[in-house]
């Protein structure tokens, strides 16, 4: 194994360097459709920062234009259950397979704009895996029960 491969990447930096784009760039990572579509945009390249163009960060710079940060904001099954999106809609998104599922979620991101904490989020989307969609879920059900145990 080389050096630095087993390492997660800079994540914040990520954001950083994401919010430092001048519009153009920005706008082009914004109107990709599939994740993969990332392997032909330059600004996609910059924003690595020398960083593998893996898949799991494919998954990630595919979600980062539609997410804001908030340090200490919500998890992002928060956020979904926060914009009461439809449990249906979400249930599609976990359901589904690679790219189709991150195809959903993002036009759920589109949709609601959440003010995200990044660190958090962002270790979702490297990850993306059957486990942290459970983890999605599962954090959008206990806001669900948690919000209408306040409300009884």
């Amino acid at each position: 194994m080389s050096e630095g491969q087993n390492q997660r990447p800079d994540f914040l930096g990520l954001y950083e360097r994401y919010q430092k784009l001048k519009p153009g760039p920005q706008a082009e990572l914004k109107r990709v459709v599939q994740p993969d579509d990332l392997l032909e945009i330059p600004a996609f390249y910059r924003l690595l920062h020398g960083t593998n163009a893996g898949k799991g960060m494919q998954r990630l710079v595919y979600c980062l234009p539609l997410i804001k940060h908030q340090e200490g904001g919500d998890s992002l099954g928060r956020a979904l259950a926060k914009a009461d999106i439809n449990e249906k809609r979400l249930f599609m998104v976990i359901r589904s397979q690679e790219p189709n599922d991150l195809i959903q979620l993002r036009r759920l991101l589109k949709h609601i704009q959440p003010k995200l904490d990044w660190l958090s989020a962002s270790k979702t989307f490297y990850y993306w895996n059957d486990l942290t969609k459970r983890q999605l879920l599962e954090d959008f059900f206990f806001y669900q029960n948690t919000k209408s145990k306040e409300s009884a």
